[in-house]
């Protein structure tokens, strides 16, 4: 015969399992009703990407010192700013390729921002000095402030230690950069340079980068760049 306690403690255990069972069903119904609302809520179409515009490089060439226009589709942002840093950072990638007219380490990855600041309107008065990027929400830091525009160009601390040193290397490389951007946004009309956020003497070596170029005289007649 079996003992009172052994057929208690057998009730116990059929009642715990089946406790058991109808919980963890329901716990899987629920987690499946999760994974169907996360489906549905999931987007159903790519997400968009930008545009593809006509963007004019003006790309150097070693063999005689010149800046010759190339044009190109390219997927454009429409921030001001991160067109400016997507057009430069696609002529980088021209100088990084093998055989490059003007070879250059780094690529795309060598721009690491580009900041658009309103210029004084009195020509008479001086660029603004700059000793770091503007800070995010600083007036120009965007690129929505209409008029003539102070583009400055953050170049990668990577990019300026591999650059090839000489002068007529170091001055294309700073041109040609000025004249793309002139070239695509207009409204630019004097550029500035920092490396890794820091005022820099030199690029290399030579090119000096303490000082404001004006964008349109970097616009050289091409085969005679000044």
């Amino acid at each position: 015969m079996i003992p009172r306690y052994q057929t208690v403690l057998f009730a116990i255990l059929v009642v715990a399992s089946i406790v058991m069972g109808v919980v963890l069903w329901q716990l899987r119904a629920r987690a499946h009703e999760r994974l169907l609302a996360g489906q549905d809520s999931a987007p159903t179409q790519a997400p968009l990407v930008a545009p593809a515009e006509e963007a004019t490089l003006l790309v150097a060439s070693d063999a005689d010192n010149s800046l010759m226009t190339q044009m190109l589709s390219l997927p454009l942002p429409p921030s001001p700013g991160a067109r400016a840093k997507a057009v430069l950072g696609k002529l980088m990638e021209l100088y990084a390729m093998p055989n490059a007219a003007h070879p250059v380490p780094g690529g795309a990855a060598s721009i690491a921002q580009v900041f658009l600041m309103p210029v004084p309107l009195d020509s008479g008065q001086p660029a603004p000095a700059l000793t770091k990027p503007p800070r995010p929400g600083q007036p120009g830091a965007s690129g929505s402030d209409s008029g003539p525009q102070l583009a400055v160009v953050n170049l990668t601390g990577a990019f300026a230690a591999g650059h090839p040193s000489g002068l007529e290397t170091e001055t294309l490389t700073v041109l040609s950069i000025c004249a793309t951007l002139h070239a695509n946004l207009p409204s630019v009309t004097e550029v500035r340079f920092l490396v890794d956020g820091q005022p820099r003497s030199t690029l290399a070596g030579h090119a000096d980068l303490t000082r404001t170029y004006l964008a349109a005289d970097a616009t050289p007649t091409e085969g005679n760049p000044q």
